[in-house]
Order: C-alpha cells, then structure tokens, then sequence
C-alpha cells in the first residue's frame, strides 16, 4: 500500500541514530484506547497516547505487493485493571484498530509526534493469560482487506433490503424491492405492437 511519508520523516531516516516507536489506537464502545511504546504521554494527532514502554509487542507486521489480507498480533504484558477490563467486558469484536509508526523527537507544528499509518483493520481474537501478579492479553487484528474475502449475502429481496435499512438505521418506506418477484415472470414487449393476449 502506497503512503505519504512526512518529509520531516524522511529527513529523520538519514541520521545516524534514530528512535522508532509505535502507536496503537484501538476503538471500544465506551471509547478509545491510545497506547505507543515509550514512556509517558505523547502527543499524536492532537490526542494523548499512554506509554507502555516494553509490555507493547507488534508481531507479523508486514506489507503485501496484492490485497491479499495479512494480518498482525499485539501483545500487553504486566497489564493493570483498566486495561483487563476493557479486555472482559467490552464487545471488541470487529471494532476498528489503528497502528502508527514514528521516531521520536519528529514533531509537526502542534508539537505533536508525526506518524504514519502501517495497519488499520479490525479486533478479531483476544487470548488473556493470567498468572497470578500479572497478565498478558494477545490480540489478533484482522486487515480492512478480509472483507474481500467474505462472501455477499444479500439478496434483492424485499426481506433482505429492509434488513440492511435496518442495521444501517434507515428509517422511511422504501418500497421498490417489493416488485421484483412479480418482475420474474414479466414479459416486456419491445419494438412491437402489444395484443391483449401478450399480457
């Protein structure tokens, strides 16, 4: 996938000694979680990120040539409360999840962190290990790109239209898919005179 690197960026990549780091934005249904892997808050796209210094692992992080969909792993380590509850009460199931890439001490004007964007997709799998004083979550991230892969399951139905209105929170009478049986059969004469018998 082709991205615009911030020029500062760029300009970072050639010193002889840089700091990468990552940031993870993950959206849950009473609200976002913000972590990057440092210490102390930081600043990226004028929302505040938590450190987790070394409890924050990325694994399988890749880019692919085609849209075939690859997806990644997190892992948190020697987690605290918060984050355990997030982890056994809240639906985070296809929820989206973002993670960033930066170098420390590259800052837009607004002194925040610049980044680019390296995943975007959707929580599928969390796995909580618990020891006793501490405990690891792993989550896996699915690629915006499987729903390319997932089959198309509606209909141009009647039934199936007022579904997707409903899911969507369409409100109002759309009534054109109740004609579409009665089209089947339809004979529509075209370029000839139409005889009674042809109805």
């Amino acid at each position: 996938m082709s991205r615009t690197i911030p020029p500062a960026l760029l300009n970072a990549l050639g010193n002889p000694e840089i700091e990468p780091f990552y940031a993870v934005e993950m959206q849950f249904d009473s609200g976002t979680m913000r972590i990057w892997t440092g210490y102390g808050d930081k600043g990226i796209n004028s929302q505040t990120y938590t450190g987790t210094g070394n409890l924050l692992k990325i694994e399988g992080l890749e880019e692919t040539s085609d849209l075939s969909a690859a997806g990644t792993t997190l892992t948190l380590s020697g987690l605290d409360s918060t984050i355990i509850t997030y982890a056994l009460t809240e639906e985070y199931q296809g929820r989206l999840a973002k993670i960033y890439w930066g170098i420390n001490g590259v800052v837009d004007s607004n002194n925040d962190a610049l980044v680019i964007e390296v995943f975007s997709g959707y929580m599928d799998q969390m796995i909580i290990q618990d020891q006793g004083d501490s405990s690891t979550i792993q989550l896996s991230l699915e690629s915006r790109l499987i729903v390319l892969e997932r089959p198309n399951i509606r209909r141009y139905t009647s039934e199936s239209q007022k579904g997707v209105r409903a899911q969507d929170g369409l409100v109002g009478d759309d009534s054109f898919f109740n004609w579409v049986t009665q089209l089947q059969d339809k004979r529509v004469p075209w370029g000839r005179e139409v005889k009674d018998s042809d109805n």
